[in-house]
């Protein structure tokens, strides 16, 4: 949610992480990240470029909508913002994803579940666990591999026939 445009490079296919939107109490608070550790430049794949590029179309037309309303910054603001330009509330964001969610006839989950996903699928696509570790931009090794990825039955039935294999050649 702290994410702003000035740190996207749509050409290089990359962004910076270094800011998270906080509430506290009734605030919003554009912090730097919980640990050094979870700041970088990652690449973006091309399904995420594609979807920012629309994003900045579609905020492009909300902030001509908006007129005088619109409170955000004219070139470098947030990424993702309200009707208005203002930073959207993490909270706001949970309400509209589960609403989405349901729309799209699809199992509730949380935000923090679908990063849980993501950590699976890496999994499933026998991507390296440190790499795993780098995407989800995790400080321990453990965090990634006990709490953000489950295996699936079919890389785990895949891994035991190739062990079966293994030991009867």
């Amino acid at each position: 949610m702290g994410l702003r445009w000035e740190d996207i490079d749509l050409d290089a296919a990359e962004l910076t992480i270094a800011y998270q939107l906080q509430r506290v109490r009734r605030q919003l608070l554009h912090r730097e990240t919980k640990t050094e550790a979870s700041d970088a430049t990652l690449p973006l794949p091309d399904i995420c470029i594609a979807a920012l590029r629309r994003r900045r179309a579609e905020q492009s037309a909300a902030r001509l909508a908006a007129g005088v309303k619109w409170q955000g910054a004219r070139k470098d603001g947030f990424v993702f913002t309200g009707r208005y330009g203002t930073p959207i509330d993490p909270r706001t964001l949970n309400r509209t994803f589960t609403a989405r969610s349901a729309k799209a006839g699809v199992r509730h989950i949380t935000v923090h579940d679908a990063r849980r996903t993501c950590g699976s699928l890496l999994a499933d696509l026998d991507v390296h666990p440190r790499v795993a570790m780098q995407i989800l931009r995790h400080a321990d090794f453990s965090m990634t591999m006990e709490i953000y990825t489950q295996v699936s039955s079919k890389q785990t039935r895949e891994a035991l026939k190739r062990l079966g294999q293994s030991l009867t050649s």
